[in-house]
């Protein structure tokens, strides 16, 4: 699935996003309810753009991880392929 179609599907599903990482998401999921798929290390490569890996991942932590908006939040998953 292109970038495109994975952000058609979410639209379609009224899925949430997680602001300012768009180059962390991965997908959709398949079952159950549909949302957004990130990567964690993605998603931590993103804010160290801006900040160290730990500000990156306190911030992650507290701020993403630890915000739930109902059925609809995003998942985020450490993910074998990008893991080193």
């Amino acid at each position: 699935m292109i970038k495109e179609e994975l952000m058609e599907a979410l639209e379609e599903n009224e899925c949430l996003i997680a602001n300012g990482f768009d180059d962390a998401l991965i997908g959709i999921t398949m079952t159950g309810e549909i949302v957004a798929v990130y990567s964690y290390r993605k998603c931590i490569e993103v804010l160290m753009r801006d900040m160290d890996e730990e500000d990156a991942l306190e911030y992650f932590s507290y701020n993403v991880l630890g915000a739930y908006v109902g059925e609809k939040t995003p998942l985020f998953i450490d993910d074998i392929e990008t893991s080193h």
